[in-house]
């Protein structure tokens, strides 16, 4: 969708072409917020008027997209930055800087410094440190999971039922930042993670994929299956829950290590 003519500025010449061109480039709301986000990523905190006059648009459309931002936890507003220049009277315009939630968008290097710290490990450990690794990561996470459980007594009403369990276990998943759901499938249901926030890293280290299936199935004290996965190129990390489980597991749970060779 292209703005409105009245919402646009004309033309002009600075250190912010690029996010201008990114702006208005595409003439989408998402990309106009993107730019937004990303001079404020590049400049920190600035005022509508800043905005609006570095993206070449107008106060009236840039306020549009703040809310939006602040209403999405990527941007809050703050107090602008004091500077040297005498201000009018009345009261400061404010500022918006970005969250947690809206660095977390833009690129970084987690990811490497995580692949190195695990090449690292396995140079110096061996196969089994990476292994000791990832079953240490998923116990974490399936003790998370088993307070979740703890937490939830309506589990204790019909304990056979996969529903409820797989329902709590995918409302843990998304605390995690996996965007889980479940779904029905054949003879039980599919946990559907649609987003993972270890894929580049568990792409080259499977194990860490193999660690969180082993979590879930001991959790729901039931065999699960691993169907795909967003580090092998699937669209969507998938796991198939039988339709029968066991009671959940309100202890702390063992995850078994992965069978050596």
């Amino acid at each position: 969708m292209k703005f409105a003519s009245t919402e646009e500025r004309p033309a002009s010449t600075g250190p912010v072409s690029a996010a201008r061109a990114e702006a208005r480039g595409s003439g989408s709301e998402g990309r106009t917020r993107d730019a937004v986000a990303r001079l404020i990523l590049q400049s920190g905190p600035l005022t509508t008027a800043a905005l609006a006059e570095r993206l070449n648009l107008s106060a009236a459309a840039i306020r549009r997209h703040l809310d939006a931002l602040v209403a999405d936890g990527v941007l809050v507003e703050v107090e602008p930055r004091i500077t040297a220049r005498p201000r009018g009277r009345g009261r400061p315009a404010r500022a918006y800087a970005l969250t947690d939630t809206g660095r977390a968008r833009f690129a970084h290097a987690y990811d490497d410094l995580a692949s190195t710290a695990l090449r690292y490990l396995r140079e110096t450990g061996g196969e089994d440190a990476v292994l000791a690794f990832a079953d240490h990561r998923a116990h974490n996470l399936a003790d998370r999971i088993s307070a979740k459980f703890a937490q939830t007594p309506e589990l204790d009403e019909d304990a056979s039922d996969p529903t409820a369990k797989v329902a709590v276990i995918a409302s843990a998943l998304t605390d995690e930042g996996y965007a889980a759901n479940f779904e029905p499938a054949g003879h039980g249901l599919q946990i559907c993670q649609h987003h993972c926030p270890v894929a580049h890293v568990a792409a080259e280290f499977p194990e860490l994929c193999e660690a969180e299936t082993r979590a879930l199935a001991e959790v729901l004290g039931t065999y699960v299956q691993r169907l795909a996965t967003i580090a092998h190129g699937d669209g969507v990390c998938t796991t198939h829950v039988p339709g029968s489980i066991a009671p959940p597991n309100r202890q702390q749970v063992q995850i078994s290590p992965a069978g050596r060779k």
